[in-house]
């Protein structure tokens, strides 16, 4: 026997009425709820080289991930690559990010900016960037001042030239000419030109730079091998000189460069990085770019991002700078730190320890 059910007309409606009720609900709050769910960002990162400024910038940049919410397989998956100095390699990560559907690329340096400028300038692929020297000279930014229109965007490395040049007048008033040996890269030879740029300002005007450079090594260790060739130029110019000044590329961003200034010239050395100072590589002070706030201002260009999948509306930055100080060596070379500059420095100042060997 067939089952009959009655439904009483009342109820009908009522169950109609749920219904357009629960579509209507999914109408309005349905795509607020799906935009809530957390997004899945699958990110390459491109080092230049191994080693500073890359490593410390890429940590501080994944730390800041983490903190938000990018912190688990579901929520990141990171690919890491270094270029050990050469462009090539970056063909095949190219050819991965657009196989494998990476949302981001973060560069870190001008080599490996240099080589994504090469492959993907104007492509829908977002590129992020560090630890650049000059990106405005090699064309992946238009400048500081506005927003952009490519798809790169990032931060810069350098401290600003003439900042560098008042920080040694004030800590060493006396001092007039300075030592800079560089690595024969592209952004070496930028900094050179800003350099020469400044030294014709009428402030500067007394100030004189000797330069000698070293052929530039392609290598994980080529920063090793160019500080061994700059023994010789070390050598050469510490009668010469009243001080030496870090060069801004891949030999003068490590520990090797100080450490053989510091064994080879009685002169001082004016790093380029706070670890010159604080991790005792040789320099007596510093006046740098901040490697943990250019990573952690990565990130928020990341998360901005994420959040808005325009990049050509981030603004691009430059590197927030900080300075350091080891006054047992700067008493070695009578060298008197101004107090308002021991303030600034904050925890950044070195009173007492042993020389490196």
């Amino acid at each position: 026997m067939d089952t009959l059910i009655f439904t009483h007309p009342l109820v009908s409606r009522l169950r109609r009425f749920l219904l357009m009720g629960l579509l209507l609900l999914f109408t309005l709050f349905g795509p607020t709820m799906a935009a809530e769910t957390p997004p899945h960002l699958k990110l390459m990162i491109v080092d230049s080289s191994q080693g500073e400024p890359y490593q410390t910038v890429r940590e501080a940049m994944l730390a800041e991930l983490h903190k938000q919410g990018f912190d688990s397989a579901d929520r990141l998956t990171v690919q890491y690559h270094s270029l050990a100095s050469f462009s090539g390699p970056a063909r095949h990560i190219w050819e991965t990010v657009q196989r494998h559907n990476y949302d981001l690329i973060f560069v870190n340096g001008t080599v490996a900016t240099q080589a994504f400028r090469d492959l993907a300038l104007g492509t829908e692929i977002p590129i992020i960037f560090a630890a650049v020297t000059d990106p405005v000279g090699l064309g992946v930014i238009n400048d500081f001042e506005e927003r952009q229109y490519g798809n790169f965007t990032g931060v810069s490395y350098p401290v600003d030239v003439a900042h560098r040049l008042r920080f040694i007048r004030r800590v060493m008033p006396s001092a007039s000419r300075i030592g800079l040996i560089y690595a024969e890269m592209p952004q070496s030879e930028s900094y050179k030109r800003w350099l020469d740029q400044a030294l014709q300002q009428p402030e500067f005007s007394d100030l004189d730079v000797i330069y000698r450079s070293v052929p530039y090594i392609k290598s994980e260790g080529g920063h090793i091998r160019m500080a061994q060739l700059a023994r010789r130029h070390i050598e050469e110019l510490d009668p010469q000189v009243d001080l030496f000044l870090s060069p801004n590329d891949q030999m003068g961003a490590q520990v090797p460069y100080a450490q053989t200034v510091y064994a080879s010239a009685s002169k001082p050395l004016v790093g380029l990085g706070r670890k010159d100072v604080m991790d005792n590589w040789g320099a007596t002070l510093s006046v740098y770019p901040s490697l943990e706030k250019m990573g952690w201002r990565a990130a928020q260009m990341i998360i901005e991002w994420v959040d808005t999948h325009a990049i050509s509306q981030i603004e691009p930055r430059r590197a927030e700078v900080g300075v350091a100080f080891d006054l047992e060596k700067a008493a070695r070379f009578n060298i008197k730190i101004p107090a308002d500059l021991i303030a600034q420095a904050g925890d950044n100042v070195v009173v007492l320890r042993n020389s490196p060997p």
